[in-house]
């Protein structure tokens, strides 16, 4: 909590902006969902997942890129792609 809290008030994401949020809710895969509502459970308020955006796409890509190197089998894109 206190990384995901300190990375929010480095990038000063504080303000919440529904509009665009809804528009990306449209393209995000359930990675991307569910680390969008870790940051909300877990950030204390003060992380916008929608001013995270590549950031948290940087970090799903690697851990999808990280399980299939170490499984070798590709992930659904219905869940990360």
């Amino acid at each position: 909590m206190d990384k995901l809290s300190g990375l929010a008030s480095k990038l000063g994401g504080s303000s919440h902006s529904g509009g665009q949020q809804n528009s990306n809710a449209q393209n995000e895969d359930y990675v991307d969902k569910a680390l969008d509502s870790a940051e909300r459970k877990y950030g204390g308020g003060h992380v916008d997942p929608a001013k995270m955006r590549s950031t948290n796409e940087k970090i799903t890509d690697t851990a999808r890129e990280q399980f299939e190197g170490a499984t070798g089998k590709n992930v659904p894109s219905k869940i990360s792609n």
